[in-house]
Parts: C-alpha cells; structure tokens; sequence
C-alpha cells in the first residue's frame, strides 16, 4: 500500500535574498546576494493507536524534500524497516503554532502492527548522542542495529567513471549554483549517470534525504549505485550508506579514520579527494578497474 504523503503546495523555500557589501580593490558596493535558508526540522513519531507523539529529532537542515528528510532519517537511524510501516507524512500546521514554525515540523503516522516503543526511542538517542564512546564500539553498534556487511557482487566500475562523479555532482547542484553554500549528496548508476540529488546545508541531511528519496520509492538497497557527497566522508555518512546497501561511496574532501573503518568493516569501497581523473581509494579497491594497473 502507498504511503500517503500530504504535501503542501507551499513550504517555505530554500533560498533567502540578503543585501550585502561586496568588498573589491578596496572599495566596497552594495548588492544583493542570493543565501542557504537554514531553519530547525523536528521529525515527530506518531504510533498507529492515537498515543503520545515522540519528539525523535531536530535537525538544522535547509527547506525542501523535508518528507525525504525524515523518512530517511528514521531509516538510517534504525527506527523503521520498510515504507510501509508509514500510513503519512504531513507537516504539522496547527493555529496555534507560532508561524514561524509553520512547516518546521513533520508528523510521521506508523500504520497498525508497527513496532513502537517510544521509551526504548529515547534511550537509544540518549545513548547515540553521548560523548565518551569509541570507535570500535561506535561500528559495533552498527552491527547490533542489524546492518549487514554489504553484498559483495558483480559490481565493478571503471576509474574513469570515479572521475567523472564530481563534475555529474556539480552540474545537478541547482541550489548551490545560485548560493554557494551547500552540501550534497548524488545517486548514480554504475555507468555514472546521475540518477537523483539532494542538497542541504548540513551534509547528513543531504544523505539522509536521498536515502529517503530511495526509501520512500521501494528502492532499497542500493547494492548497484554508487554515491558521491560534496565536503568530506565522516562516520556518519558511511553508516547511512551502509544502512542504505551502497557499494561505492566517493567524496570531494578526505575520510575521517573512523569512516574508513567503517568502509573496511561493512565491506564497502570508500574514495576520497575525487577531483576528475585523480583521487585516493581508501578501502574497497576490488571494485574499480584500471585500462593501466600500477603496482
């Protein structure tokens, strides 16, 4: 059954005007500037019987596939399993609701026989969210959620592919080329095609929003697609793909350690500094291929 999704015809958007003085040659002149919106998303659970709500998480995200957002939040967090444990998504637009905070809230509303347990939600995210843990025990919670090490198939990609991802990235960054100031997270085939991207300011929500986007489409796991995030690869974007089944993961910037023990441990290829032709593969080297392979 499809999940039902009560989308607006008006969210609030996701880019702001700002005058500003632009400082050239040491003279200064006034004009306009196109900014990121970063505003507060809190993502409420709603079990099938009526009950309490559970506040789960608030996020500072950039407007725009905010329904993406949560769903695959609550997915990558291990909270749900498969869409249709989802009866409907919706923002929460209550009068008496200050406006400012008018689509600034999503409801999600779980279908009857959805396992929910808000207390055991709280402890969870208590004990995720605390200082003093280290890495071993960070992966190893992975493995406790139930996150599987990912397939490891057919799936072989040539270098030059790896090389083109950024550009494909950069071109279907609409938001950033009109700002500047934001992350991003694209889907492709192995071919290299582009098959969706998502921005927002903060890159796990970037992440989160396309996983969402796969989520919601029936489309998991991803073991034959390659993603590629703008900035760096932390801990918390490999976990999100390995929740999500994707292979091949490929940033801009460098791996955290933790994120290539990550890699390593589920099974993953993780690629850094990819700029063109040139980049570094971190773990998972079998699955590109080489026309010239070095030593």
């Amino acid at each position: 059954m499809a999940t039902h999704l009560k989308q607006p015809a008006a969210a609030r958007t996701s880019t702001a005007r700002r005058r500003v003085a632009q400082v050239e040659d040491g003279a200064a002149r006034a004009r306009e500037d196109v900014l990121a919106v970063e505003e507060p998303l809190e993502i409420r659970l709603l079990p099938p019987d009526g009950g309490p709500l559970t506040r789960v998480a608030v996020t500072m995200r950039t407007p725009g596939h905010d329904f993406e957002l949560a769903a695959g939040f609550l997915y990558t967090e291990g909270i749900l399993q498969h869409p249709d444990q989802i009866r409907s998504i919706s923002y929460c637009t209550d009068p008496a609701l200050d406006s400012a905070q008018q689509y600034n809230i999503v409801n999600v509303v779980l279908r009857s026989g959805t396992p929910y347990d808000p207390e055991r939600l709280r402890r969870n995210f208590y004990t995720t969210s605390s200082c003093g843990v280290c890495g071993k025990a960070s992966i190893e919670a992975i493995h406790v959620r139930g996150i599987c090490p990912v397939a490891d198939d057919a799936l072989v990609v040539d270098a030059g592919t790896i090389g083109r991802l950024g550009e494909g990235l950069r071109q279907s960054q609409a938001l950033f080329a009109k700002t500047g100031g934001l992350h991003a997270a694209g889907l492709f085939d192995a071919g290299g095609t582009v098959l969706a991207t998502r921005e927002d300011v903060g890159r796990h929500n970037a992440v989160d929003k396309l996983v969402g986007w796969a989520f919601l489409g029936r489309q998991l796991p991803l073991r034959r697609h390659m993603m590629m995030v703008s900035g760096r690869a932390s801990f918390e974007i490999m976990q999100k793909a390995a929740a999500a089944g994707i292979p091949i993961v490929a940033a801009v910037s460098a791996p955290s350690s933790l994120a290539c023990d990550v890699a390593e441990a589920f099974g993953m290829t993780l690629v850094g500094f990819a700029r063109g032709a040139r980049f570094s593969i971190y773990a998972g080297a079998h699955r590109i291929r080489f026309s010239h392979p070095g030593t």
